[in-house]
């Protein structure tokens, strides 16, 4: 598969979605790199269960729910390929439905911007039934909110971390 020039994203397949962070790069690097955020960004997950020591370096896995209560389903996300703190490319299963290939990267803008791009589409399980086009169209406006929902976080961290007093504080 030939890749961006620009983001090093795949051009196919999957929907490509970037957004522009009032925030560093390292910031949204931050929340990324917090397994225990997960649920907080990825539309869809309900709960994390666990996170492997490491996370998120490769091989390293988020354990989460996905669902609405009572059906919730248990599953994982697993680090397929990292470079801090510029790019995450992850494995997320949510069996039955399936796995998806996510490639994230996080480019900065300024000193205190960055764009973060996310592409996303199915590997395997029954989603890859649905065709491309219609899957696509389902995929865009979920990881649209996902970063959305990234953004607000990088960007809270960012602005705890530089009022005084709070520098290096968990978040």
């Amino acid at each position: 598969m030939s890749k961006d020039a620009t983001t090093g994203h795949r051009k196919d397949p999957g929907p490509t979605i970037s957004r522009r962070v009032s925030a560093p790069a390292e910031a949204v690097w931050s929340v990324l790199a917090d397994g225990w955020s997960y649920a907080n960004w990825v539309v869809g997950a309900a709960r994390v269960r666990d996170v492997d020591p490491g996370w998120p370096a490769q091989g390293t896995r988020v354990h989460h729910s996905f669902g609405l209560w009572p059906a919730l389903i248990q599953d994982f996300t697993r680090v397929e390929r990292v470079h801090a703190p510029a790019e995450l490319e992850l494995i997320a299963r949510g069996w039955p439905a399936g796995e998806a290939h996510v490639h994230i990267s996080v480019r900065p803008e300024g000193p205190a911007a960055s764009v973060v791009t996310i592409t996303e589409d199915a590997v395997s399980g029954p989603g890859r039934l649905i065709p491309a086009p219609l899957r696509h169209l389902l995929i865009a406006p979920r990881n649209r909110e996902a970063l959305n929902r990234l953004a607000l976080l990088a960007e809270g961290r960012h602005r705890r971390d530089r009022e005084p007093g709070n520098a290096g504080q968990p978040g």
